[in-house]
């Protein structure tokens, strides 16, 4: 039977969130020439797309970038699922001040901090850059055919939008599909600049969020502390923990579009990082750092080396400084080891002699990618909230962290499984085929 997968997904795609779930990454597909300042992408030899963008398959060997990709969007979840299983959930987390652990004063305790540090961002920063590998991958697929750029892509970003805007409102309010959409947009249109310019933007963006969090942080290590605060033990209000714990679905979702703007808070204050991680995989992947050479596997050798050697002593000397250096770590510090995690992911590949289980499933959550994401949610609101199995509040603290790990673990298993069959009969993800339906149209 693994044969079988094997032989079957050895082909190289990319499943990307705004793409039709699976988009192979043509060998013959030009590698646009950076530089070119026109809209209209010029064409390119087939060995140089083949060379630059990585899209070189090997034979026994799964797509790095589809098992990059499932290994991030499981690893979202990592720091979601403590968002479901909180109190107050979704509004929670910004009443309780960021999603850090609960210290190391016990083994759980210890054990849900490590957790937490592991995933707070990182996966998310991996997610933005894949993306931004996707979007190189559209814009070469737009030059092989001769096609105008940004085009059909508007329509494209519009629509993950509004397939966000659903997913906010009905299931998860910390939704990443609205931001990545609008990013998208701004994106491509840096993609018609020259390659100084792109350079330009791209290192603008990073300064500016660079700046923005050194403010916000001084503001929060100057701001006076209020003392208690008022309502549970997590600083989140009563009314908040019993409309998620015993509230209606239809209470739910008016609470979430009464406070839409504050929800919606990170991909405002993140856009420059956004910007910034979309850009740096359109320059990965054109750099070949995703390919099966030699090329490949010296840069993500050396992502891996700066990205976790930075990356990592950064996290730690943030988590010893406490909720004050939240951002920091977030969205300063986590890039850098998404980065380090996207070179330790490819060196894990690069030494595997076959794929096994968890390959395999990563690989078919990767290409479902979209299906996967919104999935993952569902499951943790049916789980954790009153609507469905009530968990959070029924568990509460006296399992507190091990079933939240627990949770992770199932869905995780749940999405691994699940792709795998369903695409033993159709060829893309139940809401990749919508997504590919409506804008065929």
């Amino acid at each position: 039977m693994e044969s079988e997968l094997v032989r079957d997904h050895v082909e190289l795609r990319t499943a990307n969130l705004d793409d039709e779930s699976m988009t192979e990454l043509p060998l013959n597909s030009p590698s646009v020439p950076v530089g070119s300042p026109s809209s209209r992408p010029a064409a390119a030899p087939a060995a140089e797309v083949a060379a630059k963008s990585g899209g070189v398959a090997t034979e026994g060997r799964l797509a790095l970038l589809d098992v990059l990709r499932g290994a991030a969007i499981l690893g979202t979840l990592m720091t979601n699922v403590w968002i479901f299983t909180g109190p107050g959930s979704e509004w929670g987390v910004l009443q309780s001040g960021g999603t850090g652990g609960s210290g190391f004063g016990s083994f759980p305790a210890a054990a849900e901090s490590v957790f937490r540090l592991l995933a707070d961002g990182k996966f998310l920063s991996m997610l933005t850059i894949l993306f931004g590998v996707g979007l190189a991958i559209q814009y070469n697929s737009a030059a092989k055919r001769g096609q105008p750029w940004p085009g059909r892509y508007r329509w494209r970003a519009l629509f993950l939008f509004a397939e966000g805007t659903v997913h906010f409102v009905l299931v998860f309010a910390w939704d990443v599909l609205m931001g990545y959409a609008v990013t998208a947009l701004v994106v491509a249109h840096v993609l018609t600049r020259s390659e100084r310019a792109q350079r330009r933007v791209m290192w603008w963006a990073a300064g500016l969020h660079l700046a923005l969090m050194g403010l916000l942080t001084v503001a929060l290590a100057a701001a006076p502390d209020e003392g208690d605060d008022k309502g549970t033990a997590d600083g989140v209000s009563p009314q908040v923990v019993d409309l998620y714990s015993e509230g209606g679905y239809l209470e739910q979702i008016s609470f979430r579009l009464e406070n839409m703007i504050a929800l919606r808070v990170e991909p405002i204050l993140s856009f420059g990082l956004l910007v910034f991680l979309f850009l740096l995989g359109v320059r990965l992947l054109r750099a070949g750092a995703f390919g099966a050479d030699g090329t490949g596997r010296r840069i993500r050798s050396r992502m891996l080396a700066w990205g976790l050697g930075l990356g990592i002593p950064l996290t730690v000397l943030t988590a010893i400084g406490g909720e004050t250096y939240f951002l920091v770590s977030r969205y300063c510090a986590a890039p850098l080891v998404a980065i380090g995690y996207i070179g330790l992911i490819g060196a894990a590949l690069d030494r595997a002699r076959r794929p096994g289980p968890l390959t395999i499933g990563l690989t078919n959550v990767g290409r479902t990618a979209l299906s996967g994401y919104v999935l993952q949610n569902v499951l943790c609101v049916v789980a954790s909230y009153g609507i469905g199995l009530g968990l959070a509040a029924r568990l509460g603290d006296t399992a507190h962290p091990w079933w939240v790990m627990g949770l992770w673990a199932v869905v995780c298993l749940v999405l691994m499984a699940g792709s795998t069959l369903w695409l033993r009969r159709f060829s893309t993800g139940p809401l990749e085929s919508v997504q590919k339906w409506v804008l065929r149209r």
